[in-house]
């Protein structure tokens, strides 16, 4: 259990996410008037700051000369002032000025913790690991120029990331825990227990070239496949969901929602989307299971409730796994298979190396279309059914 859900810096688990950018914070919230912004993320307190030459950094928290927080350093042209002592470093850590002296050692031989940052879709990525740094891995609904993006940021997720990955390996839940959506109100479920479970024929899981899939297929010949692009990363239907470690036991939780436009233009929005704001799923919002009810108002509002109430780390020596977590079970097993190729020093699956690597697939196209039809199908009342041989 550890050896996943631990994040932290020199855990197992920490350094294989430290393998891959993610992102970390939406980039619109760093303006002139707010420039710097504190983040923590796989267990490290960081500071992101955006100096007035325009650059965008990512500094500890904690200045490396008396510890103050860099979230009140003074933004300049050549980076970030600590406000204690004016300590002035860059966005690649380096101590250009140590006042009120000039100290040339610890210019020469001291540098402020710093990573590689991106800003990309109106969000700050971050990769947190050893050089060479990986190329931005180039998924399709973050590259396309064909589609209106929107990025929508769910509540802080009071639990460990991986009970949100797994999630992601288990197709069984949908059909029972999202039952009065999926029937939209023009089904009626045989009983609420098995809620709409009888739909589907059969479940299978396999592996990609950038992670895992789920595959449902329905008693009507529908086909449904979501891939888990390994190792924080659901893309479901149009949208591609990251689960980024804030520390063992909290996540943040962001979409990147992706529509085609007609015709397959490219809009002006396409690659700086605006953002929504979610509120939060539970009241009182600061308040936890038990106390906290959850108001279960939609389908991400069910998962973040069937999330936390597993605890802040899923106690899995209390599991009973039936046949239907063979997908949770594989999902464990690759990652611990990828937690033992970084400890040997190789890449692990889905990290990019060649600048020129095209768009990866994840089959955005047809999954649209499915998604489009169900939900037709569902507001109709009809039974789901291809439309035609060829789907």
């Amino acid at each position: 259990n550890d050896l996943i859900t631990r994040v932290g810096p020199g855990t197992p688990g920490g350094e294989l996410l430290r393998r891959y950018w993610h992102p970390i914070a939406v980039a619109e919230e760093i303006t002139d008037q707010n420039p710097t912004k504190f983040v923590r993320v796989l267990g490290e307190d960081l500071v992101i700051f955006r100096d007035k030459s325009g650059r965008t950094g990512l500094i500890a928290d904690k200045c490396p000369h008396r510890n103050a927080s860099l979230v009140y350093g003074r933004v300049e042209e050549r980076g970030i002032s600590c406000a204690y002592h004016g300590w002035l470093m860059d966005c690649d850590g380096n101590i250009i000025e140590t006042p009120p002296e000039r100290n040339d050692a610890i210019m020469k031989n001291v540098k402020a913790l710093t990573y590689p940052v991106r800003v990309y879709l109106n969000l700050v990525w971050a990769y947190m690991g050893p050089q060479p740094i990986p190329e931005f891995t180039p998924f399709d609904t973050l590259m396309r120029e064909d589609g209106h993006r929107k990025i929508i940021v769910h509540p802080q997720l009071d639990c460990n990331w991986f009970q949100a990955m797994e999630n992601s390996m288990d197709p069984a839940h949908l059909q029972v825990l999202h039952q009065e959506f999926y029937g939209r109100g023009k089904r009626t479920p045989v009983n609420t227990t098995r809620g709409y479970t009888d739909d589907v024929e059969s479940f299978e899981f396999y592996l990609t070239d950038y992670g895992l899939m789920k595959k449902r297929t329905y008693t009507t010949g529908v086909v449904d496949e979501h891939p888990v692009l390994f190792p924080t990363i659901l893309r479901q239907g149009p949208s591609t969901q990251f689960r980024t470690p804030i520390d063992d036991t909290h996540t943040w939780h962001v979409h990147v929602n992706f529509r085609l436009t007609e015709g397959g233009s490219s809009p002006d929005d396409a690659f700086n989307p605006p953002v929504e704001y979610l509120a939060p799923y539970r009241e009182p919002a600061d308040q936890l299971h038990p106390i906290a009810k959850y108001d279960n108002r939609g389908v991400i509002a069910q998962d973040h409730m069937a999330w936390e109430t597993q605890g802040f780390i899923a106690d899995r020596s209390i599991e009973h796994l039936s046949y239907s977590d063979r997908g949770v079970v594989l999902l464990r097993r690759v990652v611990k298979e990828q937690i033992e190729r970084v400890q040997r020093g190789e890449d692990p699956m889905g990290v990019i190396r060649d600048p020129n690597h095209g768009f990866i697939d994840t089959n955005i196209d047809e999954d649209i279309w499915r998604a489009e039809y169900q939900r037709v199908a569902q507001q109709t009342g009809d039974t789901w059914a291809p439309p035609s041989a060829s789907k």
